[in-house]
């Protein structure tokens, strides 16, 4: 089973790109909940995932509840700045979600504030508000790869 990457109304299309290579290295499946800043027939989009498009397993959702209708038994962590839990502090399993806001204002407070409990973060220092998205997308994902022994990948 795979590990799910969310882009909850992501913004920019290399960060979408460069996650849609990721999960096309790693098995991961990658959903984009609507609305979308860019279009998905966007050149930068395309360049940003290099020829792997063909490999990734796309499921595109109209809204953050659709996806959650759909996967009533999914595990979901929510990624934040704004959480208090280290990402590194989970035990991941086989198929959980790995939920990720847009680039500008990540998630939602309410998604938050509702899911306390799996809210992650991965930890900065300074005055840096947050990674790159797609920098973040990986690091949670091999995480929970790294977790389960990295299966499949060579």
């Amino acid at each position: 089973m795979a590990f799910h990457i969310v882009l909850v109304e992501p913004e920019i299309p290399a960060n979408t790109g460069n996650i849609a290579r990721t999960c096309a290295a790693t098995g991961a499946h990658l959903h984009l909940v609507r609305p979308l800043g860019f279009q998905t027939d966007d050149k930068t989009l395309k360049r940003a995932g290099l020829d792997y498009w063909h490999a990734v397993h796309v499921e595109y959702h109209d809204s953050f509840q659709e996806l959650l209708d759909a996967n009533p038994q999914g595990r979901f962590f929510y990624a934040s700045t704004r959480a208090t839990k280290n990402y590194a502090d989970f035990a991941y399993q086989d198929g959980d979600f790995l939920v990720f806001g847009k680039e500008t204002k990540g998630l939602p407070q309410a998604l938050i504030e509702a899911n306390l409990d799996t809210c992650i973060r991965i930890p900065i220092t300074g005055d840096v508000r947050s990674l790159n998205l797609s920098n973040s997308a990986a690091i949670v994902l091999y995480e929970a790869l790294r977790q389960k022994g990295f299966p499949s990948l060579r």
